[in-house]
């Protein structure tokens, strides 16, 4: 199939188009019709096929995104695209929004917050009423460490390899608050779930308030036992925050059954929504412990989201598109989406393995990572390597600096195919056998 890069390529008919805009509400929040929409293109729909078909599904997923066939992006910890269903819904609601911004016509627009409010929350078997809608893990994050009364005297427990942001709000809203932060540290090589949880319950007084911590390091890959961590925590009364900018749209999650109090998301990473689209899980036994922190209008209409989600005028567009990319993975089946994601992990860090030079620095074992994987590519510059993966071999990845373990940092998801994996493998071992 032809693949365009200047432009959207329509996957409804203008006819079809104009007469889902003219039947209003419901029209508007219909989920994409994928066998149709890609039958109309000339290509074969993603529902012909199923997982077990092997690359021929993949391809098919592959093709539902306005990627160059030629692009291998590896970098699903850092944005992922979105797929052309959410592109599409994205542009549809936009236009709607242009051509006609009457208050009237935007009433609608409302209904369409809380169907993707509904569909996230079925997505991580949660109740609608313990989801809130924000823009990045960043600011639900932010929403929890600015909204918790914590005061001189109060300890809070952290973990060194929390992303930067999260880190630092934290560090510093302690020291103007007066709390304090603990910090435990990250081993490498992954030492195993018991020891995070006995390093998390010895930090721990009569004075600690909550423990924070990553579900997946964005750094190595490693994969924190966030239920023994959620489990403990309860067991003496210390709330939990996971940061889960790695996990949601790559794991098959059950916030429930894990039993944290706060879970943070974005869509625009492995979701493969829009961004400024993202998720702050608030347990229903918690939400009395989070204040607002910004108050302004427009909040959402059922449980935590009407203390926590009015923040002005949103992007509507962008908030209804999520829950197009969370009924598109839907689709394709969240349990098949983690499966992908971990065996192209392991084909990487096979055949990374194999080359002489290369140090791994996350762990294999799919207890302790699951697929974001960094390593030392020899002596060669990281940062010109990624220039070079990207300009003459077409692969996208990211880099890592400084003297913790610096290197590449590859993320592959649901739509990498294994001929991606193969051609990243053999461009790597080139440049390290030959020099850049």
């Amino acid at each position: 199939m032809a693949h365009r890069t200047g432009s959207l390529a329509p996957l409804i008919s203008r006819r079809n188009f104009t007469r889902m805009l003219a039947g209003g509400t419901a029209a508007l929040l219909a989920p994409l019709n994928l066998t149709r929409a890609r039958a109309e293109e000339g290509a074969p729909g993603l529902a012909q096929w199923s997982p077990a078909d092997g690359e021929r599904f993949w391809q098919s997923v592959r093709d539902q995104f306005v990627m160059p066939p030629d692009l291998a992006c590896m970098n699903a910890a850092n944005l992922c695209p979105s797929s052309r269903p959410v592109l599409d819904k994205l542009d549809e609601v936009t236009r709607d929004i242009d051509r006609d911004p009457s208050q009237n016509n935007r009433r609608k627009l409302s209904d369409g917050k809380e169907a993707t409010r509904k569909m996230v929350a079925e997505f991580l078997h949660a109740a609608p009423e313990e989801i809130v809608l924000a823009r990045n893990t960043s600011e639900a994050n932010n929403i929890v460490s600015s909204g918790l009364d914590l005061r001189p005297g109060d300890e809070i427990v952290i973990f060194s390899d929390n992303h930067p942001s999260n880190h630092r709000a934290w560090t510093d809203k302690a020291a103007r608050f007066g709390f304090t932060v603990k910090i435990v540290s990250q081993v490498n090589p992954h030492p195993g779930a018991e020891h995070y949880v006995d390093a998390f319950v010895k930090a721990t007084t009569s004075r600690t308030k909550l423990w924070a911590f990553t579900h997946v390091m964005n750094t190595v890959g490693d994969l924190m036992p966030v239920n023994a961590l959620c489990r403990a925590a309860r067991e003496r009364g210390i709330l939990t925050l996971v940061d889960g900018a790695q996990t949601l749209g790559v794991l098959d999650l059950d916030l429930p059954a894990m039993q944290c109090d706060f879970f943070t998301g974005s869509g625009h990473k492995w979701p493969c929504g829009p961004r400024e689209t993202g998720v702050l899980y608030v347990a229903k036994a918690a939400q009395s412990r989070l204040a607002p922190s910004v108050i302004s209008l427009y909040a959402g209409a059922v449980g935590a989201s009407r203390a926590l989600e009015a923040y002005g005028q949103r992007d509507e567009a962008a908030i209804i598109a999520f829950g197009e990319a969370v009924s598109f993975q839907m689709k394709v089946g969240k349990k098949a989406v983690a499966r992908r994601a971990r065996d192209l992990a392991v084909a990487l860090m096979d055949g990374l393995k194999k080359i002489d030079g290369v140090k791994l620095w996350t762990h294999p074992d799919p207890e302790r990572s699951w697929a974001v994987i960094s390593f030392q590519p020899g002596g060669l510059d990281a940062r010109k390597l990624a220039d070079a993966l990207y300009e003459k071999d077409r692969i996208a990845c990211a880099t890592r600096g400084g003297e913790d373990r610096p290197g590449l940092r590859f993320s592959p998801h649901f739509y990498n195919l294994h001929a991606e994996v193969d051609r990243t493998i053999a461009a790597v071992a080139k440049y390290v056998r030959t020099g850049l």
